[in-house]
């Protein structure tokens, strides 16, 4: 009896291995083409495209590019092996399975990098827009821009500027953006930005007139001024007695301003987090 029932046992067990599926044989080159072959061919015709893309995603996910640009071959002998380990006695199913648990886990990586990119951004605009309220108090009062005949090298562009410092600080060196526009235009003549370096300084409520000639080979002297057109200049950073910047709005460029924008929208972000 007992050996009827050893034998039940054993038939019960061929039937269960004969109906389990096919797994990846990762051993040596061969079987593992045969393998993959075969598993691939176990699955439903609707899940073949699936399991090739999942074979993919499992074997880039072994690649790590800094590893190979510092350890060469010997890395790359590293990676066929993590490729093999990371498919070896998986059936197609798991294979399926493992790729969307690797693609979950990337998401969500790049979600948090997005998120942590965003609060970086954020941070950036916030300290911009405080420095740009604090760059206001350093009044530009009067702008001109004009073309003066020089009198062997042509054209030379005059920027006229009357300033008062109302800030708390000591100004050395100050950054503008100038913007030549006519009215009821939507598309500016000239738009760039130019800097002076002020001799001795500017203290606090200390005015000042200056008469600025850019380079005579600069985008300024190119401009071809209509009468009714306006010049306008916003201050964009001051630098204190030690060189450095006191406030600035640059730190938030339209670049930056753009990337914000994208990757709130993409991550559907409404506010600042």
């Amino acid at each position: 009896m007992k050996r009827i029932f050893l034998f039940v046992f054993l038939i019960v067990l061929t039937i269960l291995a004969g109906c389990s599926d096919p797994k990846i044989d990762a051993s040596s080159d061969e079987s593992m083409k045969t393998s993959v072959e075969k598993v691939r061919k176990s699955l439903p015709a609707s899940k073949q495209k699936e399991f090739d893309e999942a074979m993919q995603v499992l074997a880039f996910s072994q690649i790590d590019m800094k590893d190979i640009f510092t350890q060469g071959a010997t890395e790359a002998g590293n990676l066929e092996v993590k490729v093999r380990q990371s498919l070896d006695g998986k059936t197609g199913e798991q294979i399926i399975a493992e790729a969307e648990r690797i693609r979950i886990e990337r998401k969500e990586r790049e979600r948090q990098q997005a998120l942590e990119e965003i609060r970086e951004l954020e941070a950036k605009r916030i300290n911009s827009e405080k420095a740009r309220e604090e760059l206001k108090k350093f009044q530009v009062i009067r702008s001109r821009f004009y073309l003066r005949e020089h009198q062997f090298m042509g054209k030379q562009p005059i920027i006229e500027l009357t300033v008062n410092n109302g800030t708390r600080h000591a100004v050395s060196r100050a950054y503008f953006e100038g913007t030549l526009a006519s009215p009821n235009r939507s598309v500016p003549w000239h738009k760039d930005t130019f800097n002076y370096r002020i001799s001795g300084g500017l203290e606090p409520g200390e005015k000042a007139t200056w008469n600025l000639a850019p380079n005579m080979f600069s985008d300024w002297a190119k401009v071809d001024v209509p009468k009714d057109a306006v010049f306008t200049v916003t201050v964009e950073q001051l630098d204190g007695p030690d060189g450095k910047a006191i406030y600035s709005a640059r730190e938030f460029s339209e670049s930056d301003r753009e990337r914000l924008d994208e990757l709130k929208k993409q991550y559907d972000v409404k506010q600042g987090i």
